[in-house]
């Protein structure tokens, strides 16, 4: 990914980092609107990419995971009504997508905002969500894995 994608505590949606200074940043939505604003230190703000998630043996980066979701959704938006599906509907979507997730410290909020996070950013065309030399270096570690 070539820019930084921002969540910011209290407000909705993700941010695209487009500027700094000492005393604030400007971030610009991703949605319709491309509105930008400044983010203030009193601000808690996150980056996608130090974002991880539970597994049972160690945790996955976001971006990882986001891109698992987009392989199984062939790019396109999200087919699980995720607002509207059943507790059981919405783990067993993402056991596809991470199998090993530990189920007692990942929360139904959770998965719902990982999945409402991932529609905005397909929706926004941002679909690169890890480098692909990581990308090959993984496939490469499952064949050598695979082969033994």
């Amino acid at each position: 990914m070539d820019f930084t994608i921002l969540s910011v505590s209290g407000k909705p949606g993700l941010y695209k980092l487009v500027s700094s200074s000492k005393m604030n940043l400007i971030v610009e939505a991703l949605d319709e609107t491309h509105r930008r604003l400044p983010i203030f230190a009193s601000d808690r703000v996150t980056s996608l990419s130090d974002i991880a998630m539970y597994t049972m043996a160690e945790d996955v980066p976001l971006m990882n995971i986001l891109d698992s979701v987009l392989r199984k959704e062939d790019g396109k938006v999200c087919s699980l009504d995720y607002k509207k599906c059943g507790k059981d509907e919405l783990h067993a979507y993402f056991a596809e997508i991470l199998p090993d997730y530990d189920r007692d410290r990942v929360h139904d909020s959770d998965i719902k905002k990982l999945l409402q996070w991932y529609n905005i950013l397909v929706s926004n065309g941002v679909t690169n969500f890890v480098d692909p030399e990581e990308n090959a270096e993984e496939a490469t570690e499952e064949t050598a894995e695979k082969a033994e």
